[in-house]
């Protein structure tokens, strides 16, 4: 049976809101970043532990959305819906930064303007099909696999662990997958709590001690949430998207833990949040009600801007951090308009790409990939 007409579920529409909620957070941890002066001091700390959340819902969404299709579905099928509902915006974003990457000027990016021309397309060519670029064709300087659009890394490792669910580890029962969830956990853990940083954060960068890091990050989450859709039994809870948005904002701006002196305590932080405290979101998220056609309008909106928002916002951060870097010493409240107008551009944009785009292109899709 062709993939493209497997009926439609229902979505989770307070979960889309959350993925809106958690990539509007990820902007705010990109705007403030540069004006910190250590990663203990950015004022949304744990921002980029948004992407440890991407993964589990992307997990709990694949799981509840295919888990009992593959006797219509086929893994090429599968693999097919996957890159059509990914890759347009992946285009877009790439593309994109490659248009302004000679136009972000920085004393921070020395290289820039020695990048020849044919160098930026092939950069941008390789980014396209999402696969890293070498660190031989580095072109930023920040030893980037995806240096057009650093969230790129993110996608890299999500399609992987899309692979892998379609290759056979969607095939586990409930008992095995809760095994290699448990394995999964643990290594998590001891990465984050060994970490010389104290964190989770990395693999963004094409080598040995990065790709560790994204693949530890993305397989517990990712298969966590595979393993919740199965399990879980989700009850009505009232009020679900305010209580889930506000966790998800409180462990995301959450202070640095421990400080320079307790590092391992950070990294005991975020395991527990990644571990414990993001599937009971995701949980109580299943289990919520819209209550109104206020909230209803506003998750769609939300889950519909969340990944254009996340795909196309670097782009625009990009000739933030270069603004930052040529006014040493900024504060906070000094660069916060300039801050609040590279956040009102990135919804614009990300709304602009979600209709005049991605909509189309993926529309298209479905025609022409069957």
């Amino acid at each position: 049976m062709d993939n493209n007409k497997l009926s439609t579920k229902p979505h989770y529409q307070i979960l889309d809101g959350l993925r809106g909620v958690a990539a509007i957070i990820v902007v705010f941890f990109h705007l403030t970043e540069p004006l910190a002066s250590s990663r203990l001091t950015n004022v949304v700390n744990h921002g980029y532990l948004a992407v440890d959340f991407f993964f589990l819902l992307s997990g709990f969404v694949i799981g509840y959305a295919y888990n009992d299709r593959w006797d219509k579905l086929t893994i090429s099928g599968f693999l097919r819906r996957r890159f059509e509902r990914l890759q347009p915006l992946v285009v877009l974003g790439m593309t994109l930064g490659a248009i302004g990457f000679y136009f972000t000027d920085s004393t921070i990016w020395p290289l820039i303007h020695t990048v020849p021309l044919w160098k930026l397309l092939v950069v941008m060519i390789i980014g396209w099909t999402i696969l890293p670029v070498p660190l031989s064709m580095d072109i930023r300087g920040w030893q980037e696999m995806h240096p057009l659009n650093s969230v790129g890394w993110s996608l890299f490792f999500e399609y992987i662990a899309n692979i892998l669910y379609a290759l056979g580890i969607r095939k586990l029962s409930d008992k095995a997958l809760a095994c290699f969830v448990a394995m999964a956990g643990a290594v998590l853990l001891h990465l984050a709590v060994t970490s010389t940083n104290g964190d989770v954060t990395g693999g963004w960068t094409l080598n040995a001690e990065h790709m560790r890091v994204g693949i530890t990050r993305t397989i517990f989450p990712f298969f966590a949430g595979l393993l919740l859709s199965r399990v879980s039994r989700p009850t009505r809870v009232k009020n679900a998207f305010l209580w889930c948005s506000l966790l998800v904002a409180a462990v995301l701006v959450m202070p640095r833990i421990g400080g320079a002196e307790h590092l391992w305590m950070n990294g005991l932080y975020e395991s527990f949040c990644i571990i414990i405290v993001f599937p009971l979101i995701v949980y109580i998220g299943a289990s919520g009600v819209v209550h109104s056609q206020v909230e209803v309008k506003i998750c769609r909106l939300l889950g519909d801007i969340s990944y254009p928002l996340y795909m196309t916002h670097y782009v625009l951060v990009y000739f933030y951090v270069a603004w930052v870097s040529n006014h040493k010493g900024i504060s906070l409240w000094q660069a916060w308009p300039y801050a609040l107008l590279t956040f009102s551009a990135a919804i614009v944009l990300a709304y602009i790409s979600l209709k005049l785009y991605d909509e189309p292109v993926r529309a298209w899709l479905r025609e022409k990939i069957k």
